[in-house]
């Protein structure tokens, strides 16, 4: 029997989903990623995805 996911389960994996098709998108554009770090919004190398 197969468990079925809750709305917040289905979210996650959603957004982790999301958030991987943007990274690969960074890395074929050559484009910096922009993140929240510690209270700053920090640029990270195509290079370094």
């Amino acid at each position: 029997m197969k468990k079925r996911l809750s709305l917040q389960d289905k979210a996650e994996l959603a957004m982790k989903s999301a958030v991987k098709k943007v990274i690969e998108e960074h890395k074929k554009s050559g484009r910096p990623l922009s993140i929240w770090k510690d209270g700053k919004v920090v640029h990270i190398s195509p290079k370094s995805l």
